[in-house]
């Protein structure tokens, strides 16, 4: 066996650059990422360099496994969608990408299941109990969150979970073990109700030099190290921030605001899940920090209700990219420099394209591989007005 490719390849979804060499895997990011911008006659060029991730290994700190059969009324797995199949379900518990310890609970939990005769929660039928598995963990503090999910069809043994959990030689510090009601109908993961087994309901982790607290539903992101080194130097394209007004946009938990509300005279944060601007808002609490504030709520609806004019704004957009009405709005304050971070090439030269009409010029761009092995990748850009 070809011990560059996982065991996994032939099936899992999640990876598609198995057995490629690292080098050629960041060419092929760096290429894509130039087309895109080719598309929206942006000079490719523009975009110097992609840089690599830290780590090419285990440099996951969430998984969301999900319960299910390959095949109809075969045994039950939990992991990932078969590739090109989403009914379908295969166990990956020798996941190259993600702490060992991931792998020996997710298969401790698959073997409790099963041998409790418990069913999978069918996504056509609605019946069934369990649903998922949730890992996530802090790289800078080794702290472990487990939480299963299940449907309320049924009775889940707490005490045996727990038990198991307790017997497994993990590497990491398990801070909390919780139980997840979920009725919802829906593939997500969503919760009616969250019971605490043993510890606390979020864990710890450290990035930018500012500690946060990461409730077991918060989005925050999945690649420490690598992110890390993207922030630092997306920040950096910036003029000096300090005594400025800076808005932060899409801003999730809050990581940059509060990074560029250490210089800054005051940074306001806008993000739409209200979850994370509370915890955005506690974790800014936490780190003593009186000048940043954050406001739950639509950027597209947000900006009409702003009185404060920015000096400098920073972007980080979901997948799709900014909605040309916000970014019409956002424009149209004619700051001098806009940072733009994005998890979608597509998306963000489309937006950089549009922004030529504002007298926007794009002074530059660099590719991040934050996931490799996966399609994933971000970049940043600096626009700067005319």
């Amino acid at each position: 066996m070809n011990l560059d490719i996982c065991i996994h390849d032939k099936d899992c979804g999640g990876c598609i650059y198995q057995g490629i060499p690292y080098q050629e895997q960041l060419e092929a990011k760096l290429k894509t990422v130039r087309e895109f911008l080719k598309e929206e006659r942006i000079a490719p060029e523009l975009c110097a360099g992609i840089q690599g991730s830290a780590s090419q290994y285990a440099y996951r700190n969430k998984m969301e496994y999900t319960f299910g059969d390959e095949v109809k009324g075969g045994e039950m797995n939990l992991g990932m969608h078969k590739a090109g199949r989403f009914m379908s379900i295969i166990t990956v518990d020798h996941c190259r990408i993600v702490h060992p310890d991931y792998n020996l609970v997710l298969r401790a939990t698959l073997d409790f299941c099963r041998e409790k005769g418990y069913s999978f929660y069918h996504k056509k039928s609605h019946t069934g109990l369990m649903r998922n598995l949730v890992l996530r963990s802090g790289i800078r503090t080794n702290e472990l969150l487990i939480n299963i999910i299940t449907s309320s069809q049924g009775e889940f043994d707490e005490a045996g979970f727990l038990e198991l959990m307790h017997s497994l030689p993990l590497e990491e510090t398990v801070v909390g073990v919780l139980h997840t009601v979920n009725d919802q109908v829906g593939d997500g993961v969503n919760c009616d109700e969250l019971r605490i087994l043993e510890g606390r309901d979020y864990y710890r982790e450290e990035i930018l030099g500012l500690k946060f607290k990461v409730s077991a539903f918060s989005f925050f992101q999945t690649n420490i190290e690598s992110v890390e080194r993207l922030y630092t130097e997306a920040l950096s394209l910036a003029e000096n921030p300090e005594g400025k007004t800076v808005f932060d946009l899409y801003c999730g938990t809050g990581t940059i605001t509060q990074a560029l509300a250490l210089q800054a005279k005051e940074t306001i944060g806008v993000e739409i899940v209200e979850e994370a601007v509370e915890a955005a808002r506690i974790n800014a609490e936490e780190n003593g920090l009186k000048n940043c504030r954050f406001i739950a709520g639509d950027v597209l609806n947000v900006l009409d209700t702003l009185e404060e004019k920015p000096d400098l704004i920073v972007v980080d957009p979901p997948r799709a990219g900014i909605h040309p009405k916000a970014w019409q709005k956002i424009l149209a304050y004619g700051v001098k420099q806009i940072v733009y971070i994005s998890c979608n090439p597509k998306s963000l030269a489309q937006n950089l394209g549009q922004a030529a009409w504002a007298d926007y010029e794009v002074k530059s761009i660099k590719a991040y591989d934050n996931f490799p092995f996966t399609k994933h990748i971000e970049c940043t850009a600096l626009l700067q007005l005319k």
